[in-house]
């Protein structure tokens, strides 16, 4: 679906503008191809650029409570310097690479309700508008899926999904947030946690995998988060067994008794750090407590052959993700009129 609006700045009869994204969906880090489609209005306009953003539905916790807000984490210049002439049609062909650490925004095909958009940006003589709006479709990389996979096959369920505003210390993060894929734990971890999150960045080696555990407390003890960093890499050796690998990871991260599991690597370790202790924590902005779920998901989770299978009640479908992406974004921009 497409959201296709006139050039607020150039008034009825301006340019405008329809981004088309090639159907296929993206990766992190991979390509995210399409055409920008302009039809000139009543009269000639100079096009002096065309902006791509890539913007994100992201939560931040300040004094006041918890709010929504959106995050431009990345712009690409993929045209312009030319004159669109009157009733003009003409494409412009682009293909960028999205940031390694893009949320994925769905899993076997179904939405996590995680909001990405592609918002394209014109300047006309001397103005810019932000004329058209699309949802972005990021498709998890293998290990990101053999990971999930595998905590499907152990019996973890999918809870919900969200962006975090906020940094995850001593990680090679980039982005100003981060997603955090929230799980039930499986049966025979039900006893020792709550919740398992679980958190992807990606690079150009391979990725950090933060596990996050709201462990239950003890007769003695009350409850507490406990946090662990796993490294990997893209290149997955052969034969491995992801079951193993990641029931070792939660295994250490619950019997860890000071809460904070020593970082592990396996395969490459793309900052060369090998097997070290520390673990990762999060700042002042990346806290958070209570539990949380995504944007009217509704999901429920079968937890079998398929891995981490998201199904839907509710009827929550993909289009209808689309529908919020447009409902939110607009809005948003429509608050910063306001402001202004």
């Amino acid at each position: 679906m497409v959201f296709k609006r006139l050039l607020g700045s150039m008034g009825v009869g301006g340019p405008a503008v329809d981004t088309v994204l090639d159907l296929a969906g993206a990766t992190p880090g991979g390509s995210l191809s399409g055409e920008v489609r302009l039809t000139g209005g009543r009269a000639d306009f100079d096009i002096e650029h065309i902006t791509l953003e890539l913007v994100a539905r992201v939560e931040a916790e300040t004094e006041h409570g918890e709010h929504d807000g959106t995050v431009v984490f990345e712009r690409f210049s993929v045209g312009g310097g030319f004159r669109l002439h009157e009733g003009e049609h003409r494409s412009v062909p682009f293909a960028v690479t999205l940031p390694w650490e893009t949320p994925i925004t769905e899993l076997y095909g179904q939405p996590l309700g995680i909001v990405l958009g592609v918002r394209t940006e014109l300047g006309v003589a001397g103005a810019k508008d932000k004329g058209d709006l699309d949802a972005l479709t990021v498709r998890p990389l293998p290990v990101q899926e053999a990971v999930l996979e595998a905590l499907g096959q152990l019996g973890f369920g999918f809870k919900s999904a969200d962006l975090e505003y906020g940094r995850i210390a001593g990680t090679g993060q980039q982005l100003p947030f981060y997603q955090e894929i929230e799980l039930t734990p499986a049966p025979r971890y039900a006893g020792q946690a709550n919740e398992i999150e679980v958190t992807f960045l990606a690079n150009p080696a391979g990725m950090e995998v933060v596990v996050e555990a709201d462990k239950r407390g003890g007769l003695f003890s009350g409850g507490h988060d406990a946090l662990a960093r796993y490294t990997v890499s893209h290149g997955e050796p052969s034969g491995t067994d992801w079951n193993a690998e990641v029931d070792s990871w939660i295994q250490r991260l619950l019997s860890s008794p000071t809460g904070h599991a020593a970082h592990g690597s396996y395969g490459h370790d793309p900052y060369g750090h090998g097997h070290v202790g520390g673990h990762a924590h999060k700042d002042d902005h990346g806290h958070h407590s209570g539990h949380r779920s995504g944007p009217g998901m509704g999901t429920v989770v079968a937890a079998g052959a398929a891995g981490l299978a998201v199904g839907v009640a509710g009827g929550m479908i993909a289009a209808e993700v689309v529908d919020e992406v447009g409902d939110f974004f607009e809005g948003d921009e429509d608050e910063g009129d306001d402001e202004s």
